[in-house]
């Protein structure tokens, strides 16, 4: 069971496990409860049985705007290894969706800015209704979105990359999806179907070929094209051996 806190709402229905931050009144800022309650819950799901799929939403008008300002001014007056000892909890969140066994969706409606958008493109897959925004505005105040940028690095180009972060404007969903930022951007209207139809579309998939293949594409990241072909090849010959493979194939002859 994946509990619930004031902070962080958990709901499993149907094999997918939704996730809600909580915070409304504070645009779902990420502070350190947070951000332990989300990592806590994402362990959680992937232990669960029941779970096939994880969707992360925020309550309110926004998903996520980043840090909390109580966070900001802790980092202004913070020594150098408090610092450290705090960021390394925020990454530690960033990397976590990446390890999990079980797919992880970031569904967001409003804002997801700075941390809020690390937070959503961690995720395997973003999802957003068109009136959403993303972006990385911490040039705004001097900071930079440092941690975020290994994540933003690998879904867009080097050239949109450096305009998000240097320039700290935000882009509609449309635009997020167009650079390959995003997934879907869906109309305001159609977003709750359509990102339910996907939800469960996940979670009727073979679990152990979904865990498979998500740990082998994340695994030959960085790899040679050598390796990668035989860690491939690796894979190939354990799905073969799994039970959904074989209940798969014998469906699949029977209908041939």
């Amino acid at each position: 069971m994946i509990p619930s806190t004031d902070a962080l709402l958990a709901e499993v229905a149907g094999g997918v496990c939704r996730l809600t931050l909580n915070r409304p009144d504070k645009r779902n800022a990420l502070d350190a409860r947070l951000v332990a309650d989300l990592k806590a819950a994402l362990r959680a799901a992937d232990a669960d049985g029941e779970v096939r799929v994880v969707a992360i939403q925020g309550a309110g008008k926004d998903f996520c705007s980043g840090a909390d300002l109580s966070a900001l001014r802790r980092i202004a007056e913070a020594s150098v290894m408090e610092n450290l000892d705090d960021v390394e909890e925020l990454a530690e969140l960033f990397l976590l969706p990446r390890r999990m066994k079980k797919p992880v969706v970031a569904c967001v409606r409003g804002r997801a800015l700075a941390g809020g958008c690390g937070l959503a493109t961690a995720c395997d897959l973003v999802v957003a209704a068109e009136t959403a925004q993303f972006g990385y505005p911490e040039v705004r105040i001097g900071f930079v979105p440092a941690m975020v940028m290994a994540i933003l690095r690998r879904n867009v180009s080097e050239k949109r990359a450096f305009e998000l972060i240097v320039r700290g404007q935000s882009i509609a969903a449309a635009e997020a999806e167009r650079m390959g930022l995003i997934n879907h951007a869906w109309p305001d209207a159609q977003f709750d179907r359509e990102r339910d139809a996907l939800l469960d579309d996940l979670a009727a998939r073979s679990p152990s070929a979904v865990q498979l293949s998500k740990r082998l594409l994340y695994h030959s990241d960085g790899m040679g094209f050598d390796a990668a072909i035989h860690a491939g090849a690796d894979v190939n010959v354990v799905a073969r051996m799994t039970d959904d493979m074989k209940a798969g194939v014998a469906k699949f002859l029977e209908r041939a």
